[in-house]
C-alpha cells in the first residue's frame, strides 16, 4: 500500500465526522459534501509530516472552508433566512442508516439549525466547533483570525441566541423547544396533528398547537415561502395541507419524529417537527422540489 492509498484510509476514518462538522456548519448536505471533498484534495497537497492529530487539522481544515463557503453565501444574500430550512436528514422510523447516524451525533433538529443560520459565520463556527464538537477556543481563535478570548465571546453570543430561540435539548429561556425524549410520545403527538390535518379538523389542529407555535415553510425560490405563528393561524395553514396529507407518512427527520408528503411515491415536502409538553412547538417544512430531488429518501421505499 503506497502512501496515498495510507492517507486515504486515514481520511476515510475521519470522513462522517468532517461531514457531520460540514453539515452543522452549513445546513445543506450538498455543501458539506463539497467541503468534505475539498478537504481531501487539501490534504492531498499538502506536507502533514509535522501534524500530531490528523483530526484536528483536517477540522480545522473543514472549518476554514465552511466559514469562507459562509462567508460567500452571506455576501451573495442567497438564502432568505425568514422562510429558509437548511436540508433535513431523513429516516425510517424502525432503523437508522450509518451515514445517518453518522451525521447525526448529536441532536441537530432542524429549528436548531434555522437559528444558526441567522448567526455571523464565525459565530456560526466557533459554536459548532466549541459547543458541538468540544475544540477548544485556542484551536478555533486563529480559523477566525480572532483571540482565544475573542473567540470565546463568539461562541457566548451563539449560544445566547441559540438558547433563546430553538429546540435545543437542556435549553433555557425564550422558546427553548425541548424535542420529547420518548420517541413514542413523539409519534403519538404528530400523529394527532396527521389525522385533525387529514380530517380537516380546525379545532383539534388548535388543542394539538401550541399557542406560540412557528411554522416556516421553504417553496424555494420559484415558489410560495411563508413564516406563520400562532396556533389559529398555523391551523388555518393545516387546513391548506388536507388535501395532501393523505400522502403523509411519519419518518424521521434530523432525530425528531416528523413527516414525509410523497403523492405517488414522488416527495413534495418534508416536514420537521419540534415537540415540547405534548404540543406541536414548531413546523419547519421543505417544499423546494429541485432541493427535494437531491435527498437520499431511498430508505422510506417500502
Amino acid at each position: 500500500m503506497d502512501e496515498i492509498d495510507v492517507l486515504a484510509q486515514r481520511f476515510e476514518q475521519d470522513r462522517a465526522h468532517l461531514r457531520a462538522v460540514a453539515y452543522r456548519m452549513l445546513g445543506s448536505i450538498s455543501e458539506a459534501d463539497d467541503a468534505v471533498q475539498e478537504a481531501w484534495l487539501r490534504l492531498h497537497r499538502s506536507d502533514t509530516a509535522a501534524v500530531t492529530s490528523l483530526t484536528a487539522w483536517l477540522t480545522t481544515v473543514v472549518g476554514r472552508i465552511c466559514l469562507n463557503m459562509l462567508r460567500s453565501r452571506k455576501s451573495r444574500r442567497e438564502d432568505p433566512l425568514d422562510a429558509h430550512v437548511p436540508d433535513p436528514i431523513v429516516g425510517r422510523l424502525d432503523t437508522a442508516a450509518p451515514e445517518e447516524e453518522a451525521i447525526l451525533v448529536d441532536s441537530v433538529g432542524l429549528a436548531l439549525l434555522v437559528v444558526l443560520e441567522t448567526l455571523t459565520p464565525a459565530e456560526r463556527l466557533a459554536f459548532v466547533l466549541h459547543d458541538m464538537f468540544g475544540m477548544p477556543f485556542d484551536e478555533i481563535a486563529p480559523i477566525v483570525d480572532r483571540t482565544p478570548t475573542a473567540a470565546r465571546q463568539l461562541a457566548s453570543r451563539a449560544r445566547r441566541r441559540v438558547r433563546g430561540n430553538t429546540a435545543v435539548p437542556g435549553a433555557a429561556g425564550g422558546r427553548a423547544a425541548v424535542h420529547e425524549a420518548d420517541r413514542a410520545r413523539q409519534r403519538e403527538v404528530v400523529d394527532a396533528f396527521l389525522a385533525a390535518a387529514r380530517e380537516g379538523d380546525f379545532g383539534a389542529l388548535v388543542a394539538i398547537l401550541d399557542p406560540d407555535v412557528l411554522l416556516r415553510a421553504d417553496g424555494g425560490p420559484t415558489a410560495e415561502s411563508a413564516t406563520v405563528r400562532g396556533a389559529r393561524a398555523v391551523a388555518g395553514q393545516a387546513l391548506r395541507f388536507a388535501r395532501l396529507a393523505r400522502y403523509a407518512r411519519p419518518a424521521m427527520v434530523n432525530g425528531s419524529v416528523g413527516l414525509v408528503v410523497a403523492p405517488e411515491g414522488v416527495p413534495v415536502a418534508v416536514m420537521g417537527i419540534a415537540v415540547r409538553d405534548g404540543r406541536v412547538l414548531e413546523l419547519d417544512i421543505l417544499a423546494d422540489i429541485t432541493r427535494l430531488r437531491g435527498l437520499d429518501l431511498t430508505l422510506l421505499d417500502d
